[in-house]
């Protein structure tokens, strides 16, 4: 491919400033949950999760969790770890580095071919909370994803979720996943350099990340997926993104634990439901606001439509997700896929009643 090379060492550059960036969050968060709440036994059940991103808006419900202290009141002394993109969550899973995983359902899909057998136990959205975001240089030149033919298009990571987004919006516009180059450029600082510096022609993020990309007029959205008629309107149906998921031979072994994490939660996304923007922005830690607490606020607010109120699967999910990877892979096209076995609404029904 064009360029490749160049973009190549522009994308490990990149993602070796965001491993550097979330560094940082790993250490804060490791020690934020004691494990000392009323329903434990003063030690805790330790849990590691590892989080697509932490200071992303979509997995936002992760550390909010252990911020309102829902980890602590159930006994749980979890540590939360951060990786630039989903699909190195999914890595450190699958490894045994960690008990669970916060990233994009999809995934669930993609490993069950692979003969791994992991499911969502809390499902936090209905929609991918992704934006496809166009640099101001090149906004005339891609005014859809028809557009895409010969383009350098940014994602977190090969084999992420907006890997796979990105991939769909192609092919559903006519133009093959061979017919632009897909750069992984993480996201927070690393996506808005890989924009300014036109290494990428446009790309897949969330906020924060898409509204400090508005403010600073460096480009515009062309496919808005925050909200559930977002994603209605660019995959046909709710997509059921951002969520815990965990192997399915843990689950079954450590219930317990499993329901406790379920009920923290379900407590977070109902107390969500029932707060502003403003109220959530306040409780997550001061450095994800990058100095900016009103833009941030802003993000929150427009991310929080694709988030569930009970953290129950929504009817239809899996089968848009499905419908979505078959159109491009060709490993889930020919696959005969057990949706079933990718989801449990078990834990999420008993914490809500």
């Amino acid at each position: 491919m064009r360029k490749s090379a160049r973009i190549a060492a522009l994308a490990a550059a990149g993602l070796l400033a965001a491993t550097s960036l979330t560094a940082c969050a790993n250490d804060a968060a490791g020690t934020a949950s004691s494990g000392s709440g009323s329903k434990g036994d003063g030690k805790g059940v330790k849990v590691k999760i590892m989080v697509g991103g932490l200071d992303k808006v979509i997995y936002l419900p992760a550390m909010l969790t252990q911020r309102l202290g829902y980890f602590d009141a159930e006994g749980l002394d979890v540590e939360l770890l951060s990786e630039p993109a989903g699909v190195q969550a999914e890595t450190a899973l699958v490894s045994g580095q960690v008990q669970g995983a916060v990233g994009f359902y999809d995934h669930t899909l993609d490993l069950q071919t692979k003969g791994k057998h992991v499911e969502s136990v809390v499902q936090f959205s209905q929609a991918p909370g992704e934006v496809e975001i166009v640099s101001g240089k090149r906004a005339k030149d891609i005014t859809s994803p028809k557009d895409f033919k010969g383009k350098n298009l940014g994602i977190t990571g090969l084999g992420s979720s907006t890997d796979f987004l990105t991939k769909y919006l192609a092919v559903k516009n006519g133009v093959k996943i061979s017919e632009f180059s897909p750069v992984a450029v993480g996201a927070g600082p690393t996506f808005i350099s890989a924009l300014q510096k036109g290494s990428i022609d446009a790309g897949m993020t969330t906020d924060p990340t898409v509204a400090t990309v508005m403010q600073k007029n460096l480009g515009r959205v062309l496919v808005d997926m925050r909200t559930p008629q977002g994603s209605q309107d660019a995959l046909g149906g709710p997509y059921p993104s951002s969520s815990l998921y965990m192997q399915t031979d843990w689950v079954n072994s450590h219930k317990d634990t499993v329901q406790k994490l379920a009920n923290a939660f379900v407590k977070t996304l109902q107390w969500m439901s029932t707060h502003s923007a403003n109220e959530i922005a306040a409780k997550m830690p001061a450095d994800y606001s990058q100095g900016d607490k009103t833009l941030y606020a802003s993000a929150v607010g427009s991310t929080l439509p694709m988030f569930t109120k009970n953290g129950v699967m929504p009817e239809g999910g899996p089968e848009t997700v499905e419908k979505v990877l078959k159109a491009f892979n060709p490993n889930i096209k020919n696959a005969t896929i057990d949706l079933s076995k990718t989801f449990t609404t078990e834990f999420v029904e008993k914490a809500a009643g």
